[in-house]
């Protein structure tokens, strides 16, 4: 299929507004831009009931934010379910700021409180500090999820892009610490530590997330060349510490068409798949990376919107 013609119309104000490809700045000017840019195609923030930062301690003795979106008042005794959200931007850039909106529609559209984490980043804290950052959330959100009415038994994580990659590695990590989660929901995950896909080779240029941003974004990230063979970085095929992917949360997956990283987020629910989990798979046609964040322009966006509010409702058995 073409390209979405509103995509089409995204990529040509990108290339006229001539703004410089993340590759070419620091990573403080990096984060400055997608700051700045994030929220332009977003859908408009959804109301919530309440909206709270909280410090949440890592296992190295730092703290971390981690924002509560509660779309509702909070029913203790009719504990609501949770998604732990992990944004995008490559291990480098990005913030529970540039993923407001979106987390806002989770939890409106899914009827969840979202808990967005603010992993830290890369070069600043290099891999696997955003492993260790995004699970520790995670684990405090279960032991404390009583507090904020919010039931331990109907946990969800996702992210998208490297917040996917977050997201599916804290599932198999969930799984054996003995957290259960009842969904894993990866939008455009990156999977592999090395580009060597067909839509790699093929929309490596031109498609907003190019070549060279992908291998700079990396370079903020890794510590040195074994760290791309480690599971943790690449759950599709890094062999470096790779553990059993059989009985993990089920998954809900989705690829965008004009994506480089489309082949390897389908082959990673090929591999979840073969490992006897429950896969839900979709590469949305005409769309690239980044799509669930251009809602407020593209309207063909509320599709895919809705199937992943849709699954997680299912997941966490809300009509």
């Amino acid at each position: 299929m073409p390209l979405n013609p509103k995509i089409e119309q995204v990529l040509e104000m990108i290339a006229r507004a001539k703004r410089p490809a993340y590759h070419d700045l620091t990573p403080q000017a990096a984060r400055a831009s997608y700051e700045k840019s994030a929220p332009i195609l977003e859908v408009p923030a959804a109301p919530m009931f309440s909206v709270e930062d909280v410090q949440v301690a890592t296992r190295d003795g730092a703290a971390i934010r981690v924002r509560l979106y509660h779309p509702a008042e909070p029913q203790w005794a009719n504990p609501a379910p949770a998604l732990v959200y992990y944004h995008g931007g490559g291990f480098t850039v990005g913030s529970v700021n540039t993923h407001d909106a979106i987390c806002r529609m989770f939890a409106r559209d899914a009827q969840c409180v979202v808990m967005s984490v603010d992993y830290r980043l890369a070069p600043e804290h290099r891999f696997p500090t955003a492993v260790d950052d995004a699970f520790d959330a995670l684990a405090w959100l279960h032991q404390n999820a009583a507090l904020y009415g919010i039931d331990a038994g109907r946990i969800a994580v996702g992210g998208d892009s490297a917040g996917g990659t977050l997201a599916t590695v804290c599932a198999v990590l969930a799984r054996d610490a003995g957290i259960a989660l009842v969904l894993q929901l990866l939008i455009y995950p990156g999977t592999t530590g090395h580009q060597q896909t067909d839509s790699h080779e093929r929309l490596s240029d031109g498609y907003l997330l190019s070549g060279d941003t992908i291998q700079w974004f990396f370079e903020q990230y890794v510590r040195d060349a074994g760290d791309r063979h480690d599971w943790r970085f690449a759950p599709l095929d890094g062999r470096r510490g790779a553990p059993d992917f059989r009985g993990v949360a089920p998954a809900w997956i989705a690829t965008a068409e004009y994506d480089p990283l489309s082949d390897e987020g389908e082959a990673y629910a090929l591999k979840l798949r073969d490992a006897g989990n429950a896969v839900a798979f979709t590469c949305y046609a005409g769309m690239i990376h980044e799509f669930f964040k251009m809602g407020g322009y593209v309207a063909d966006v509320a599709l895919a919107h809705a199937e992943a509010a849709g699954a997680l409702r299912d997941a966490f058995g809300v009509e």
